[in-house]
């Protein structure tokens, strides 16, 4: 995007996305963030939709959750989100509730995305907070670790219909 950005904005999202690996090896769509305060990592998490069975278990809910207990209070306005993929609608709202101060993002995302992308919810003019954006810190890494992990969900899906195809051939009644 044209941006540069330093090495400590760099590795702040290479700890995202290391929490992203994390959720790629727990087979959970692989989504890292951290939340970083006066430039210390205080929240990391990755998504666990799937192992907590909640659809609100993204990884910016549980940084944001983390980061607010670890302050003692539900304002982050002096914090920064570091995260793999441009937030959704849902975690852009809690965003701009908690009144976080920035958010740098790897991934825009041309589906979901809430930052600028489809929907523009954290710079919304009738709300009452703004959140700066920095989008593309490490995008690329950030992508290739998403279409990796969906382009084996496909393979996977494709082999296993496979399989299935064929233990419907063998177990057919003989006519």
């Amino acid at each position: 995007m044209g941006q540069s950005y330093s090495a400590a904005h760099e590795a702040f999202m290479r700890e995202a996305l290391r929490q992203a690996q994390r959720a790629a090896d727990e087979d959970e769509v692989p989504v890292g963030a951290v939340i970083v305060y006066e430039n210390r990592i205080i929240a990391r998490a990755h998504n666990q939709v799937e192992t907590l069975h909640d659809p609100t278990a993204h990884a910016e809910m549980i940084a944001i959750t983390q980061a607010a207990n670890f302050l003692s209070c539900k304002w982050l306005n002096d914090c920064a989100l570091y995260v793999t993929i441009e937030p959704c609608s849902m975690c852009a709202g809690a965003l701009v509730l908690a009144r976080i101060k920035r958010i740098y993002f790897g991934a825009g995302d041309p589906k979901t995305g809430a930052c600028g992308s489809v929907l523009n919810i954290i710079q919304h003019d009738f709300l009452n907070h703004k959140i700066e954006v920095r989008k593309g810190l490490l995008g690329g890494e950030c992508g290739h670790l998403l279409s990796q992990f969906f382009e084996q969900k496909r393979k996977s899906r494709v082999s296993e219909a496979g399989v299935a195809q064929k233990d419907l051939i063998l177990r057919r009644p003989k006519v």
